[in-house]
Order: structure tokens, then sequence, then C-alpha cells
């Protein structure tokens, strides 16, 4: 029999002495998907695989309890033909020992597996003790916000303010914000909010805000009831909450009771001073947050949407219920009926704004641009959010003038519920009518004034009150028009 040469393709049906050469010439059918094995010689269960696509690895393969073992010990490039024969070694003794391989690979990777988990929990559990009380807050603002009223958002984002953002309170646009109480504990790290830490921040607060800190007390104290509740923070907070320090609740003190009301004395004085005020849009709400009682945020957002003329009935966005119908008075109703309609605001802020030629013509260009009619002279320009703010110095000034003191626009409020006394109206009326939760089962679960019962009383209590204001009003019948006469 002729010796093959040393050109042609190795006979893969017998083992032969590995070579360079030997794995050089091996081939493949790659006509069809195939793969060929070359045995060595010279250490049993070691092959030279060869796929139809040309890759070549050594691989070793033997039996264990009947059953054909295959691993691939690595491409021919990489390993050297005694590197591959010293595995092949190695794997042939662990099998005579009845080891497995493949099962000594699984645990191998699986250990390797559980050391990366154990690494990666640990490099969380780093990041999560990191983790600072300022990002924290803005995940829970941000996840909380539908379930708030907006004044409750930006409560929120107030007290947690690092300040130094120019005002926007009246007459004081020119000055920064201060930071707000909570600003001190926001670079803090999560697990560093403890009772100690918490006692010492209401220390120093309590000295010039203890109103405004009792507020952030309780604000942060709900933040933390909920960080309790996720996962990723409930393991690095303490077992009790770290707010309900006695302490630092007794370095804040309680909060005073509010006293500032309009007495029935003050009346004339006080609706003289508001009426001649020089903006009869801040006149009118004053007159109508004192009449309706609802909180002073309410009667600013009114929409002329939200009076209803032809049912006599108006609509409040209430932050306890959401909206509440309350009747639409008579005097109530001439004041809205003589301010301006320049938007959807019933209470819209607008002044006039003196055009020399040069703002003209910088007007004109942007008019230009936004494609509409440029200004010619003298123009109205509406506040950014189109309804005029708290007018609470106007106010103060006006209460100058009368003599009084101390009357805030919450004052107003509780002026409404303190007259009606003198009525004698139901207190579950006035609640209605103010929005307050009703404070009985009788109230919570079964009555339910409609507006023309509300009206009963309320028309009773806005009549008294212009009575002992000396305020002279003449409902006109008919038409349903409303003069002032006086």
């Amino acid at each position: 029999m002729a010796r093959p040469k040393k050109a042609d393709a190795p006979d893969t049906s017998k083992p032969v002495d590995l070579t360079a050469g030997v794995i050089e010439r091996l081939t493949c059918r790659t006509d069809i998907k195939a793969q060929a094995f070359l045995r060595d010689s010279k250490v049993p269960g070691l092959r030279v695989r060869v796929t139809n696509t040309g890759a070549k690895s050594f691989v070793f393969e033997s039996k264990l309890n009947r059953k054909t073992i295959r691993r691939t010990i690595g491409d021919v490039k990489t390993w050297t033909i005694d590197q591959a024969r010293a595995e092949a070694r190695k794997l042939a003794v662990m099998l005579d020992n009845g080891t497995d391989p493949r099962e000594l690979e699984r645990q191998e990777q699986a250990e390797r597996e559980l050391q990366k988990k154990k690494q990666q929990e640990a490099e969380e559990a780093a990041k999560r003790t990191a983790v600072t009380v300022e990002e924290v807050w803005s995940t829970y603002v941000e996840e909380r916000r539908p379930h708030w009223g907006e004044a409750h958002y930006q409560s929120h984002l107030e007290k947690a303010s690092l300040g130094g953002q120019p005002s926007k309170r009246r007459g004081m646009t020119d000055k920064l914000t201060k930071p707000g109480p909570l600003a001190p504990l926001m670079p803090l790290a999560l697990k560093d909010l403890d009772g100690p830490t918490i006692e010492r921040w209401a220390a120093i607060e309590g000295k010039d805000r203890p109103s405004s800190a009792r507020l952030a007390l309780r604000q942060l104290s709900v933040f933390l009831n909920w960080c309790k509740d996720q996962p990723q923070y409930a393991s690095i907070l303490s077992s009790s909450n770290p707010t309900k320090s006695k302490k630092a609740r007794e370095v804040l003190g309680k909060p005073t009771r509010k006293e500032d009301v309009l007495t029935r004395e003050q009346l004339p004085a006080w609706f003289e001073a508001v009426k001649k005020m020089p903006n009869p849009t801040v006149s009118a709400y004053l007159q109508i947050l004192l009449l309706t009682g609802a909180r002073p945020g309410e009667v600013l957002e009114l929409r002329w949407d939200d009076i209803k003329t032809h049912w006599r009935v108006l609509t409040i966005r209430d932050k306890v219920e959401g909206e509440r119908v309350i009747p639409l008075t008579p005097y109530v109703h001439s004041l809205i009926a003589a301010l301006p309609r320049r938007n959807d605001w019933v209470f819209s802020s607008a002044k006039t704004l003196r055009l020399d030629s040069k703002n003209i013509r910088r007007r004109a260009h942007k008019a230009a641009k936004r494609g509409t009619e440029a200004p010619e002279g003298d123009m109205l320009e509406t506040s950014a959010s189109g309804h005029i703010t708290k007018p609470n110095t106007p106010h103060t000034q006006a209460c100058t003038v009368a003599g009084i003191d101390g009357l805030t626009l919450h004052g107003l409020r509780r002026s409404f519920a303190s007259l009606t006394e003198w009525l004698e109206i139901p207190a579950g009326v006035v609640a209605q009518i103010q929005g307050h939760k009703p404070s009985a089962t009788a109230e919570k679960h079964y009555k339910r004034r409609p507006p023309d019962l509300l009206r009963l009383y309320h028309e009773k209590v806005e009549a008294w009150v212009l009575e002992q204001a000396g305020v002279t009003f003449e409902n006109k019948a008919g038409a349903g028009k409303l003069a002032l006469v006086g």
C-alpha cells in the first residue's frame, strides 16, 4: 500500500501523531453542514475537530457511565499541541475518578455567578447607603404629586428649596429667597437621618421660624414613612421614625391659635378702606373672600366658567372634596359682574405699559416673528398666571387705614365663620359653604344640602354683614341686574 503524501489530507479513520502540518491539512466537506475529527495517537481522547467553515479546535472525548462526553479544549490557533495533550490527560484523570468535568464546570460557573451577584448587591447597598435625602425627596415628591393639590406640592418644594432665587413676592423682587427649613438636611445621606440629627436641626430652625419648621417636620415624617414602604430604602433606615422625637417636638413648640378675625364693630371701617382701594379687582377679591368664607387660593382661581348666573351658584375648586357648589349671593354677583373679562380668570391681572418708540419697535419685531399684530401705543400686559396674586400687602395697607392690626387673608375666612354666630346659622351649613369636612356622622353620611337651601342662609348672612358695615345695596328684581347704590 502506497504511503500518503505529505500534501494529502490526513486519514481521519485512524489515530495519528498530531503535528502542526497534519492539523493544517485537516479538512471537512463544505457542501453540507458537517464536522470531522482527527484522533491523537499519543493521548487517548484528544481530537482535532474541523467544521465545514474551516474552524479547527482541540476537543476531548471519552465515556463516563456508558455515555459519551465531549468537551471543547480550545482553538488550535490559541492552544499548542502539548498544552492540548496536557489538558486532555487532566480530563482523563477526572473521568477515571468518576468526576464529570461538565458538572464541575457548571459548579464553577454557578460559583462565579454567585460571587458576581454578591458583588453587585454590595455595590447596590453601597449606593443606597450613599444616597442623599435630596435625591430620595425628589423621587418622593414626583411620585406623590398626582395625589396632591398644587399648593401642597409647592409647599414641599419650598420647604426643601436651597434658596438663592429671585423672590416673587410683591415688593421683594429685588431680594433672593432664603433656604427652606429642610434645606440643611438635603445633602445628608438618608441613612444619617436619625433622631439626634433631627433634634439638632429642630434646635436651630426652631429659633427663627418654628411654625414653618413644624410643618416641615410633619412633611419629613410622612416622607420617612413612605421610605419605609420602599424596599430599596427600608433597610437603611432605623426601625422607628426619627421625627417622632419628643425632644424635637418640644424644641419647636406647639402652634399658637390664630386669633385674627373681623369683629362686627370693625366691619364699617374695613369695608370703607377696602372699597376705596385703587385696584377694583383686589377690592372685589377681598370683599368676596369675606362674604363667601372661602380659602384665599380658592377665590383667586375662580374662572368665568365657574359662575352660573342662571342658577345663581358658583363652583369652587376645593382642596378637600375636589370642588363644591355654593350660592352666588346678590352682592357677590354684583362685584363679579363689574369686573373686566380679560381672560378665563375672574380676578385677572393686567397693567398698562407705556411704550416708547424703542419698545414699540422691539415688540413689533417680536410680533412679526409670532405672526401677531404689532402694538402701536400703550398696551395691556397680564401676569404669568393670568390672575392676581394674593394681595397681602394691599390688604395690610387697607387694614392700617381702617385701624385694624394683624388681620390676614385667612383671617377673613375665620371672620365669616365667626360672624355667622350672630345669626345662629347651623354649623353644618357654614361648614358646607366654607368647604370644611363634616364633623358628625349625620353630616358626613346623611345631610347633603342643595344650593337653594344654602342660599336661604347665605343671603341672610350677606345682608346682615352689609347692614352692619353700613353698605347700602339694592338688589333689583326682574332681569337679575344688580346695582350698587352706596
